[in-house]
């Protein structure tokens, strides 16, 4: 039997402000408001606010809260200090993801842990099995909300709203407690989009006056409510991975192209021995980005060819690109032929569209912002 769908506290609002709304990860979410080609250029020209409480969030707490946290990402929270924020996989004994997460270390002995909605229950159960009598997890996704703030103006819109002192303050990948208009936050500097801006959590009771002013605040310096469409369209741009696309427990972080977040030198993590196996006997293929060169937008799942019309891969993301105008992808390639500049093709419906690898990320926003 199907279970029903979720609502997040801003549900209302996204259908007082005619949201096309659609099924994810057992939440009805916003899609789009505007039109997604609309929604992703505020964000890369002003500012966008994303309904984002359907991630899940657990807490950690007790002398072995970073310690517990530790030996099951990838990446070592012993390299930040308190107040910072990580990007790392959660991984299974074979070294491939069971998540993506990220890591906000409030001291040694408290840590939140963001995950995607759909592994919410998946990640619970990893972390709760490795707890002990000196770190409990605490699933506290119900009780908190998530919105993202993403653009060159976030910073502006939360000055209207009474913290001009956040951007000269607030760190990348660092984070604090404030208050935003009447509410009382975690605003934190990170995000999906590529732009720069803030993710901010509070209380599940406090989210619509959040939401309503921010966007009181916003409207005037061009922010748009944005829906899960221009989310994808953005992140892809900016190269980030997305659960159950481009990784998953059939990749492994080291061929995904997020070796950056596996320290292998670090303490042992669940994974570990098999992704120093991994990179021992080298990588077999590789995430790459690409472009199509003839008229194809290239869709989750189409297969990928080489010069001989061969399946060598499949497609894990694409889209036309509203920034770059032409449309692109991500997919996974053999090692010999991932590098930029190699030409293959893309089945896009029972034909055969020549695609070209080209550096990642498609876009990175000015250094001037």
């Amino acid at each position: 039997m199907t279970e029903p769908l979720k609502f997040t506290p801003l549900h209302a609002e996204h259908k007082n402000l005619g949201a096309k709304l659609v099924p994810f990860a057992g939440f009805e979410m916003p899609v789009l408001y505007n039109g997604i080609v609309r929604e992703h250029q505020a964000v890369r020209e002003a500012a966008g606010l994303f309904d984002v409480c359907h991630m899940g969030e657990l807490e950690l707490s007790g002398p072995d809260a970073a310690r517990v946290a530790n030996e099951l990402v990838t990446n070592d929270l012993d390299r930040i200090e308190p107040g910072q924020a990580m990007y790392a996989c959660c991984c299974n004994e074979r070294g491939t993801v069971l998540d993506d997460l990220i890591l906000y270390k409030r001291s040694e002995t408290s840590v939140l842990v963001v995950c995607n909605a759909s592994n919410r229950d998946k990640i619970s159960a990893v972390f709760r099995a490795r707890a002990s009598a000196t770190c409990s997890v605490d699933d506290v996704s119900d009780a908190t909300a998530l919105l993202a703030l993403q653009g060159p103006k976030a910073f502006d819109v939360l000055a209207r709203a009474g913290n001009p002192e956040l951007a000269a303050g607030l760190g990348r990948f660092r984070f604090t407690e404030v208050v935003i208009g009447s509410v009382r936050c975690t605003v934190a500097r990170t995000g999906y989009t590529g732009e720069d801006g803030v993710e901010l959590f509070c209380k599940t009771t406090d989210a619509v006056a959040l939401w309503r002013q921010l966007v009181e605040a916003g409207t005037p310096l061009g922010l748009l409510p944005c829906g899960l469409g221009a989310r994808d369209t953005l992140r892809l741009e900016a190269r980030l991975p997305l659960y159950g696309n481009d990784i998953d427990e059939t990749t492994n972080p080291l061929e995904a192209g997020l070796g950056i977040f596996v320290k292998l030198d670090a303490a042992d993590f669940v994974g570990r021995e098999a992704l120093l196996e991994v990179k021992g006997r080298g990588l077999t293929r590789r995430l790459v980005g690409f472009e199509m060169l003839g008229r194809g937008v290239a869709r989750h799942g189409y297969p990928v060819l080489d010069a001989q019309g061969k399946p060598v891969g499949t497609c894990t993301s694409g889209s036309p690109s509203p920034t770059l105008g032409k449309a692109i992808g991500l997919c996974y390639l053999p090692t010999e032929m991932a590098n930029v500049d190699q030409e293959f093709f893309v089945d896009c419906r029972g034909k055969a569209i020549a695609a070209r690898v080209v550096k990642t990320p498609f876009y990175k926003r000015p250094a001037t912002r």
